[in-house]
């Protein structure tokens, strides 16, 4: 319990760091069979509740064509504001995915379709104008209806997505939004979406369990805005929560591209108008001007979120790479948070600057430093919780804010050699649980102490990451005690450890 709260204090530490940034509305939007032969009549009701809101980036479900989102980003954004501009449209089957944006804010880089049984799901890439980082924007319409066969398509729609998210760099900024047709949390395509045994997995911040069609949920419903039929849609009033915006979670990691907790908005929902139309007066989220136009619009209502890109100058250990004797079996490593030091080159090598990386099933991460520089040299220096802590080999330099560093593919890639063999890879000794630099007796002791206890749990004495305190982390000390590993740093380094983690 000790180390899980000094873990905890020591994140919460990280976020609370502040970094000049610029902050950007991204929204969400099904905007029902556009065009059609109503759109002229709601052009100017998407044009009011726009207003109110002027989203840095709109994505929209149930755009039928080229001519359609000429006609919404002429007659509707245009309306509004010269700086929108529209991505690259690909026409599918059935409706499909559009994206606009403000050309002031962002650039577009390509509109990727992932093709599905129903509808095509896009990855909308954009880059952020003043600082560079990428937004990855996967939109979606999934199958509609209830049902097992209905549940069965969206759970193959997912699994098509989750395949390309899963496969993207380690850490990758991305939203998945849109129209999702999901009624609960028990949904199979959810808990897809939702499932963290790979890396492409999105987070929901709101944790909504059971079934979402019930009055309890009201404000977090989307669709429909109405109780009778205009233009088209669904009717029956607010009882789904159909539209979403989900994160990866890299989105809740200080630095980069980060959400801004609580600005998520399901836009015009006060929570008051559960199988009514949000029109139905009075309204105390939108004004009745806002509120008409959500109504006559579209069946849904849009949802948006607040998004904060770091506009502090950085350099990045674009992939980094290390295993963890123990963690690492000799195929895969149990996947677990490093900290690593960026320090001065000539002793005594002052700490410029640190981050925290997780590492994946294959001891990849990448990690932000704003304190280095580009052609400065820098030793890289990687702690663990119960491993000896490494230092690379030689000193590193950044070049175009980049560095590559794999400390698994030879012996000589830490300082000393101070590495063993498993398998193929190089890996970092284990077992130095009290952070003094030496495996020695008194890590055997608190192995010892914590197995008879019975101690379970994200601790520095679980040695192999299985979560228990056993006989197989007591074996890991004992050999590297005998073989008198320790830590391994160059001449002018003061013995003294600056910084414990995680004691």
């Amino acid at each position: 319990m000790k180390s899980t709260i000094k873990l905890l204090l020591t994140s919460l530490i990280f976020i609370s760091v502040s970094f000049p940034q610029s902050q950007h509305t991204i929204m969400t939007y099904n905007v029902l069979n556009y065009p059609s032969s109503t759109s002229s009549i709601r052009n100017p009701y998407f044009q009011t509740m726009l207003t109110a809101v002027l989203p840095d980036i709109l994505v929209v479900q149930e755009m039928h064509s080229q001519e359609g989102v000429n006609e919404f980003l002429n007659d509707v954004l245009g309306v509004i504001s010269s700086e929108y501009a529209a991505g690259t449209f690909i026409n599918g089957p059935d409706t499909d995915n559009a994206i606009f944006f403000k050309s002031s804010s962002f650039s577009f880089i390509a509109n990727n379709v992932i093709p599905t049984a129903l509808r095509n799901i896009s990855e909308f890439v954009l880059s952020e104008n003043s600082t560079g980082d990428t937004i990855r924007i996967y939109s979606l319409h999934l199958k509609a209806s209830t049902g097992s066969t209905n549940e069965q398509k969206r759970l193959d729609e997912v699994i098509a997505l989750r395949n390309v998210t899963d496969a993207l760099p380690l850490s990758s900024n991305f939203i998945v939004c849109g129209d999702f047709n999901i009624y609960g949390a028990n949904e199979p395509a959810y808990q897809e979406l939702l499932d963290q045994t790979e890396e492409g997995y999105v987070l929901d911040i709101f944790n909504l369990t059971g079934t979402w069609n019930n009055p309890i949920y009201a404000s977090y419903h989307t669709q429909s805005t109405r109780t009778r039929q205009f233009g088209g849609g669904a009717t029956g009033g607010l009882d789904d929560r159909f539209d979403m915006i989900l994160m990866s979670s890299a989105l809740f990691s200080p630095g980069g591209i980060d959400y801004v907790p609580g600005s998520f908005v399901n836009y015009g929902n006060d929570g008051l108008h559960y199988n009514d139309s949000i029109n139905k007066p009075p309204n105390s989220m939108v004004s009745q001007q806002i509120a008409d136009a959500l109504h006559y619009a579209s069946d849904h209502l849009p949802v948006y979120a607040n998004f904060t890109f770091d506009t502090t100058p950085y350099v990045e250990l674009t992939s980094f790479t290390a295993m963890i004797e123990g963690f690492y079996n000799g195929t895969t490593m149990v996947p677990d948070t490093v900290t690593v030091e960026i320090r001065d080159a000539s002793p005594p090598h002052t700490l410029i600057d640190q981050t925290e990386i997780p590492l994946n099933s294959t001891g990849e991460g990448t990690g932000r430093f704003y304190n280095a520089v580009n052609g400065t040299p820098y030793y890289v220096i990687l702690k663990h919780r119960s491993a000896v802590e490494t230092w690379s080999s030689t000193p590193q330099t950044f070049t175009a804010n980049s560095l590559i560093y794999d400390f698994t593919t030879g012996s000589a890639k830490a300082y000393g050699n101070n590495l063993i063999l498993i398998g193929s890879k190089w890996c970092i000794y284990g077992g130095d649980i009290n952070r003094d630099g030496f495996v020695e007796t008194e890590d055997l002791n608190l192995i010892f102490t914590d197995n008879v206890d019975g101690v379970a749990g994200y601790v520095s004495t679980d040695l192999n990451g299985d979560m228990y305190t056993e006989v197989e982390d007591l074996n890991i000390v004992f050999v590297n005690n005998v073989l008198g590993v320790e830590r391994k740093t160059p001449p002018g380094y003061s013995s003294k450890i600056e910084t414990r983690f995680n004691e």
